[in-house]
């Protein structure tokens, strides 16, 4: 039996490589689609592409279910018939950017240079090291994020449960033979094995003549460094920066095929990455911003000042808020006030409503003083001191001061006291916020 047969292909020229049609699959055992680590990046890839994970869970299905019709593999491009539920025929095509003539160059020489990554690929393997001396090369072979573009008649402009059955089925041809993806990067077997042993023979004739192969493959590979150096005046400008996001991107959905590790939280994970995506939103506005350069370096956080800040930010499911409460040490229902202080005045308001204590005499000087003056002859409230609060008799309300010389404003709510709001540095000021307002969002 021929290779071809074995697979179920046939193989056909089409210039500037074979192509390969692949007959219908049966469904697949188990619940994997591939097994090979370079069959999951593949599917890693275009999970991490869709922007919608449910149209993916379709696809995984209408995969499963003997959707795909014959698959076509050839430069660039890989394409079949699926078929919904009932029957309806969609032609769809997955585009992958073929390899330039300099990129197969460079992939050409590196491979001679070691005679495993010539076996690996006979033994229909991809071992990482080729993958990984590769990518030193300058040659992405495995797809990355947003490489593999979709066409369907079905019109969605996303990945669609089509093109995604698609790929699917595509990692199970490419668990068999990685020759597939050097196809779809624009090399057909014969022509790259006929390449290989070329460059295999001429680097045996180089070395019975007494050429250095490490001084041959030096010449092949980068730009010396005074060269580099030289043209960075005749460069042109770097481009002007794309303009920033209204909003924070989306995370990406970790329902995929394949089940999380052992102790690994997929719920918990997403909200990891939503939560990366919104403050890596703000950093770049904060970074954008005139006079950022000027700015002092933030203090780095805590994990339960983090835990707060998270909170804060997140707006978390119950479930998230009770794991959220015990990273940042505090019994559930004190959460909430902290979380208040967070988005009232961040570690600062923090430290104020954990922190008691005891000004030193000079400070408490000052802190009279702005008391004092702070209200008309008569219309100063009756305060009770205790360390650096002062109470308002007969009220639930209360101010503290902090080491910077600023007023806060508090309320006792349901028994504890909760911050009312920001900080101020005239004390009659936050009180009257603190009457007129109740606490923050908790």
């Amino acid at each position: 039996m021929s290779e071809d047969d074995e697979y179920g292909t046939d193989a056909v020229d089409s210039g500037g490589g074979a192509e390969r049609t692949f007959a219908p699959l049966p469904p697949p055992p188990g619940r994997g689609f591939a097994t090979s680590w370079w069959g999951r990046a593949w599917l890693q890839a275009l999970e991490d592409t869709a922007l919608d994970g449910q149209q993916l869970k379709k696809g995984r299905r209408l995969a499963r279910e003997g959707g795909v019709g014959a698959v076509s593999v050839r430069p660039g491009r890989i394409t079949a018939v699926v078929r919904d539920r009932d029957g309806t025929g969609h032609r769809s095509d997955v585009l992958l950017q073929e390899l330039g003539d300099q990129a197969w160059d460079r992939f050409l020489d590196m491979a001679v240079e070691r005679a495993g990554h010539i076996a690996a690929l006979l033994d229909r393997e991809m071992p990482p090291h080729l993958v990984e001396d590769a990518a030193g090369a300058g040659v992405d072979l495995l797809p990355g994020i947003g490489d593999l573009e979709p066409e369907c008649t079905c019109g969605t402009w996303d990945h669609c449960p089509h093109s995604g059955a698609l790929c699917y089925q595509v990692a199970r041809l490419l668990d068999e033979d990685p020759f597939v993806l050097l196809l779809l990067r624009g090399r057909g077997e014969r022509r790259l094995l006929d390449e290989l042993q070329v460059r295999s023979a001429a680097r045996a004739v180089r070395g019975a003549e007494g050429d250095a192969p490490e001084e041959a493959a030096g010449e092949a590979y980068g730009v010396p460094a005074d060269e580099a150096f030289a043209a960075g005046s005749i460069l042109p400008p770097l481009p002007v920066a794309p303009p920033v996001p209204e909003e924070p991107g989306l995370p990406p959905s970790l329902d995929t095929e394949a089940g999380p590790p052992s102790g690994i939280d997929p719920a918990a994970l997403e909200v990891l990455a939503a939560d990366s995506a919104q403050r890596a939103h703000r950093m770049l506005l904060e970074a954008l911003a005139p006079g950022h350069g000027r700015q002092p370096v933030p203090a780095e956080l805590t994990p339960e000042q983090d835990a707060v800040r998270m909170a804060a930010d997140a707006r978390p499911e119950p479930w998230i808020a009770k794991r959220l409460a015990e990273g940042s040490g505090r019994p559930r229902a004190e959460l909430g006030a902290a979380v208040s202080a967070w988005r009232y005045g961040g570690t600062a308001a923090l430290a104020v409503l954990d922190e008691e204590w005891d000004p030193d005499a000079d400070s408490l000087a000052r802190a009279r003083a702005r008391l004092a003056a702070a209200w008309e002859e008569g219309e100063r409230p009756q305060l009770r001191a205790e360390r650096a609060r002062w109470t308002v008799a007969g009220a639930d309300v209360q101010l503290r001061y902090d080491h910077d010389g600023r007023w806060w404003p508090y309320r006792k709510e349901r028994g504890r006291w909760v911050p009312a709001g920001p900080a101020d540095d005239d004390p009659a000021s936050a009180l009257a916020g603190a009457s007129a307002g109740g606490a923050g969002e908790g």
